[in-house]
């Protein structure tokens, strides 16, 4: 009995990492090093995280797991996901785990399969928007504007202010 059981374990395991290797706002936070320079291990970390989450609570509701990732994605990943994709792959993770509690292996294996090719997908996206090393969107934006000259010439005096509209008039300082 023990042998289905750690099948399943595992299985729980790799379903764990395709759900969240497919999950986009994680990728692209570790794409993008949100999560600062041991991103990539910190995305690996929370795989196990996630998997004793699982196995140390009992009937877990679906607002717990969701609070639970949101809670590890600002904590080390600096980042809110607000896309209603927590409640996504939060309702995956309950649906691998209750198949692993049912011992439903065969389900869990295609489940796992159907993951890892959108993780696939995901990781090609999250790659392509990735801007290049050392270009920024300011730099950009600066390479396409023409240079603006200003006419420094003749100083004068400061244009009077325009009155306010709020009943505030402005108080300057006299010259002695």
């Amino acid at each position: 009995m023990a042998a289905p059981r750690e099948e399943t374990r595992g299985l729980f395991s790799q379903g764990v990492r395709a759900v969240l290797g497919s999950w986009a706002a994680l990728q692209v936070a570790v794409e993008h090093g949100f999560g600062g320079a041991h991103g990539r291990a910190k995305a690996e970390w929370l795989v196990g995280a996630v998997e004793q989450y699982f196995h140390s609570n009992v009937a877990l509701e679906l607002d717990e797991v969701e609070d639970f990732l949101a809670e590890v994605l600002n904590n080390e990943f600096d980042t809110i996901i607000e896309d209603g994709s927590l409640a996504e792959v939060s309702q995956q993770l309950q649906l691998l785990f209750a198949r692993c509690q049912c011992g439903e292996g065969p389900a869990l294996t295609e489940a796992i399969a159907r993951l890892a090719r959108r993780q696939q997908e995901v990781g090609r996206a999250a790659a392509q928007a990735r801007p290049a090393e050392g270009s920024s969107s300011e730099e950009e934006e600066e390479k396409e504007k023409p240079e603006e000259v200003m006419d420094c010439s003749s100083p004068g005096p400061l244009p009077d202010p325009p009155p306010a509209d709020d009943g505030w008039t402005v108080v300057r300082k006299k010259k002695k």
